[in-house]
């Protein structure tokens, strides 16, 4: 798992905020190329950065005679590159099964409603579940890796999603694109946001793997995990 974002000096992640647009889209194409340098399978964002994606698109229910059982749903045996999308209450609607070739994957709780299963069912979205009620993401992470040919993930959230899988020590490498920004914008999401009702662990140690200046006075700086002795 690679956490791959880009931050203003102060930790903030929306580039709305960040003022000349036409310099912020020049960092965006930076991103992009640096995404591309990494040999992974698959990219994962929350629900909200996953709306923009997705598009205001609301699923349409049809009326169904029977329940549906609580257990992944593979609609492409095919694929090889996947869009992971974390909606614990399935509330994403698609248009089609792919973004940019990349297949869908929903990440759900067993509370999703039935109709929402025969939604992503009749579009051709697979899905696996988290939990019952709330994301385990180690047991998400296991089915992703069980039933797809996934080794290496992109995360891209998001500060919720990124800080609910460092809170769970699931980051292996951390790819941040540091932009020559000082926003100081109150309330904006950062990089890493740990949601009140978690059970907060200890704070997460990586190790400096490489840093590297880019145009426009970004930096790119790699971390990872320790090496455990």
């Amino acid at each position: 798992m690679i956490c791959h974002m880009m931050s203003s000096i102060d930790g903030r992640i929306v580039p709305a905020t960040w003022g000349n647009q036409g310099l912020v889209a020049k960092f965006g194409s930076l991103y992009e190329e640096c995404h591309r340098s990494f040999d992974s399978q698959a990219w994962m964002c929350g629900r909200i950065t996953m709306q923009d994606f997705a598009g205001n698109h609301k699923p349409r229910f049809r009326k169904l005679a029977k329940g549906i059982q609580r257990k992944p749903f593979i609609a492409d045996a095919d694929a090889r590159s996947f869009a992971v999308a974390v909606d614990p209450a399935g509330r994403l609607g698609w248009q089609k099964n792919e973004l940019s070739g990349d297949h869908i994957i929903e990440i759900l709780t067993e509370q999703v409603d039935d109709r929402y299963l025969d939604y992503l069912q009749q579009n051709g979205v697979s899905y696996v579940f988290g939990g019952q009620r709330e994301i385990n993401f180690t047991r998400a992470l296991r089915q992703l890796s069980a039933l797809f040919p996934i080794r290496t993930i992109m995360l891209e959230g998001g500060g919720h999603i990124n800080g609910s899988l460092l809170n769970e020590g699931l980051i292996d490498e951390v790819s941040l694109l540091l932009a020559p920004i000082a926003d100081g914008t109150p309330n904006t999401p950062t990089t890493f946001e740990i949601g009140e009702y978690l059970r907060i662990k200890p704070a997460r140690t990586f190790r400096l793997a490489e840093v590297r200046q880019l145009e426009h006075d970004v930096l790119w700086i790699k971390y990872q995990r320790p090496i455990k002795a």
